[in-house]
């Protein structure tokens, strides 16, 4: 038997027995197209390319992915998924955080 567990309080739920939700997330970085002009083709950029490298060269390719592309998946129990549909960015934690600091 298959046996899942809920990601955000830790219930265990059991394939055959609970109501499980699966949460998808997907990250990308957005890609709006540049306008190119004379100049910019004409502009010698291999210093900035190698400056580029230079710095990926540093990175691990987990830092590089992250930058790019990232998914997750998170299995819900059905109160995480009933708390998670109303505040998907957990916007209403974030500002009790700020008023707690006070």
């Amino acid at each position: 038997m298959i046996h899942f567990t809920c990601d955000l309080c830790g219930k265990t739920l059991q394939a055959d027995e609970d109501t499980r939700f699966v949460i998808k997330i997907e990250v990308y970085a957005a890609y709006d197209p540049m306008e190119m002009t004379e100049e910019d083709l004409e502009e010698d950029s291999t210093e900035e390319i190698h400056e580029l490298l230079s710095q990926m060269e540093e990175m691990d390719a987990e830092e590089l992915e992250d930058q790019v592309y990232r998914t997750f998946r998170f299995d819900l129990c059905p109160d995480c998924h009933a708390a998670y549909m109303k505040d998907p960015l957990m916007r209403a934690a974030r500002m009790r955080v700020r008023f707690e600091d006070n």
